[in-house]
């Protein structure tokens, strides 16, 4: 096939944006290192775990024949993870965006829209870990840095109210879209952070986002759902950790997961999911 007839078929491709394809507990990975004091060898586990959720969803689309979009901070983070995808025979780009930035934010759509097209699915799955690394005698707010608070509703709060500006008015315009955003049990109620957590209180503010766009744009055709992803992904770094190695029951399947986002956005009209939650058998939901 000639270049030229290459382009022609990936710009046909519907389009698929994870933003925060890879994984802080990706082999080399922020919480990896902070866990175990250094990378660790993912030789032995399938591609699908590599990267935590956001590389199992962008594996998941760019399967069912979807041009995914990798977006991370710096496009060296997911260099590893487009390969392995283009490997697999899928379609596949990296853009830097970066949460923080509304700038960045509607540039890396600019983008998007003007070499692909308006994209059919976004996947908020950005995480942070600012907050693993207060001492057990810091777990009370009056402890908290405002500066790793602002990262938290950044990333939590503010980042994907900004995303949704950038992406809604382009679905609502085409009648169809899908926005769908990775939660965890954090967003059901606020709740005390423990040492060695992240600082996720924020995310509940993510899950009533997720409930306004359903209320603003559902009318619309425009799918939005909050996913509590409410247990201990597989990944190179989670993998590692004692309580994984004496309790595999527990954790969960990124495969799995993302089975559950394509779900989502091939469900019929007629009966969309808005929140899902998704706990392994082994361990009690929370609520």
């Amino acid at each position: 096939m000639a270049a030229t007839d290459r382009d022609a078929a990936t710009h046909a491709k519907p389009v698929a944006v994870v933003i925060g394809a890879t994984s802080k507990w990706q082999a080399d990975g922020r919480n990896t290192r902070l866990a175990h004091g250094g990378d660790v060898d993912d030789a032995g586990l399938p591609v699908s775990a590599r990267w935590g959720v956001g590389g199992a969803i962008a594996q998941r689309f760019a399967r069912e024949g979807y041009h995914v979009v990798l977006t991370t901070r710096r496009a060296s983070n997911a260099a590893a993870l487009e390969s392995a995808i283009r490997d697999l025979g899928g379609a596949c780009s990296t853009v830097e965006l970066d949460l923080a930035s509304e700038a960045s934010i509607n540039a890396a759509f600019a983008a998007v829209a003007a070499d692909l097209g308006a994209p059919e699915v976004v996947v908020l799955n950005a995480g942070y870990l600012e907050g693993r690394d207060l001492p057990a005698d810091q777990e009370l707010l009056e402890y908290v840095p405002v500066e790793m608070f602002d990262t938290a509703a950044h990333i939590a709060v503010r980042g994907p109210f900004l995303v949704a500006k950038a992406v809604m008015p382009a679905m609502r315009e085409r009648g169809r879209g899908s926005f769908l955003i990775t939660n965890n049990a954090a967003s059901l109620r606020g709740r005390k952070r423990r040492t060695g957590q992240s600082l996720y209180y924020p995310r509940v503010m993510m899950r009533t986002l997720a409930q306004v766009l359903t209320e603003e744009y559902s009318e619309y055709g425009v799918h939005v759902a909050n996913v509590v992803i409410d247990g201990l992904i597989d990944s190179p770094g989670t993998r590692a950790l004692p309580i994984a190695r004496k309790r595999p029951e527990i954790v969960m399947n990124p495969a799995a997961i993302a089975d559950a986002f394509y779900y989502l956005h091939t469900q019929d009209r007629s009966c969309w999911t808005h929140e899902l939650q998704l706990t392994p058998y082994s361990t009690a939901p929370s609520y």
